[in-house]
Parts: structure tokens; sequence; C-alpha cells
């Protein structure tokens, strides 16, 4: 029997073309292009995984090779010896040592917001 908590996975050897959506945590080690949306869940780009694709999820770990656009709700952290070329869009962003990065960093307080909200104050709390 499965565990519930334990997250889909696709494999080194698999490649996607087009777009892949779902509900549940995701880890990337093989190839996808296109776009991969998970609203509600975390996804993981393996050391392993060579990604040309816009990325949506609550939380995006990258330990490898991203050719697109990344827009989380949450948390993106881009790891020690990951590759990320193109722009982030997220609540927070982490950057190791090593880690390579090249694109433009939107760090909106109120992604999820309604237009009309006030500005965030600058130097506000985290």
């Amino acid at each position: 029997m499965a565990v519930e908590n334990t997250p889909a996975r696709i494999g080194k050897s698999v490649v996607i073309c087009g777009e892949v959506k779902g509900s549940e945590d995701l880890i990337v080690d093989g190839r996808v292009e296109g776009t991969v949306n998970l609203a509600e869940s975390r996804l993981t780009i393996g050391p392993n995984a060579n990604v040309a694709a816009d990325l949506c999820a609550k939380d995006i770990l990258i330990l490898g090779q991203v050719h697109g656009n990344v827009v989380a709700t949450g948390r993106v952290e881009l790891r020690a010896g990951c590759m990320m070329e193109g722009d982030i869009r997220a609540l927070r962003l982490a950057v190791e040592d090593n880690a390579i990065f090249r694109g433009k960093v939107d760090l909106t307080q109120n992604i999820a917001k309604a237009e009309g909200a006030s500005a965030p104050t600058p130097g506000g709390a985290l």
C-alpha cells in the first residue's frame, strides 16, 4: 500500500512534452518541456533534471537545470549546483552559494491578493 504523503516522481529516463498538472507534490528527475502547474503543491526539480518549462507551484525547490519562468505562491529555493535561467516571482527566495541564476526576481508580498490593496510598507515585517 502506497503512503499518501509520498510525492509523485518523474524518473531520469522519462521525457514529457506538453503540460503537467496536478494536486500532489512532484519530483522531476527527467526532462520536461512545456508547463508544470501544481497550484497547491511542492515541486522539486532534482539534480538530474533538465526542464525547459514554465513552472507554477506553491513551493519550488531547484537542484537541476531549469530554462523558463517560475511562479510560486510560497518559497523558491535555488540549491548549490543548480542552473536557473528565467524570471522568478514568489513571496520568498533562497539562493545557496554556487547556484547559477540568470533572470529577474519579483518578490511580491501579495501575489494571491486581489487588486486594490495598499502597497506594502518598506522594511515591513517578514
